[in-house]
């Protein structure tokens, strides 16, 4: 059925990422994925092939943007505590 061929689509993809550990294999991997997948999941499939260069990044370092982002958060934080203060 239709669900069952989504539902082990979506499970290979998260096998994708937390058994891939080089970046060729991953490239490649996904890749595959994303022929198979192009029927059943059109707009996830154009969101990632949109933002190819950032998804396969995961694979040579195993960061996501969203660690990038909460560092920065956190320094935004740290600059606007420091406000007020004057320099010596």
């Amino acid at each position: 059925s239709t669900l069952k061929v989504m539902h082990e689509l979506k499970e290979k993809f998260i096998k994708i990422f937390n058994n891939t550990n080089d970046w060729y294999t991953g490239v490649f991997k996904l890749g595959m994925w994303l022929s198979k997948a192009k029927k059943y999941f059109p707009k996830s499939n154009k969101t990632i092939i949109r933002w190819f260069d950032e998804v396969i990044a995961y694979f040579d370092n195993r960061t996501t943007s969203g660690t990038v982002e909460g560092i920065n958060n956190k320094l935004k934080l740290i600059k606007r505590s420091g406000y007020g203060f004057r320099k010596l």
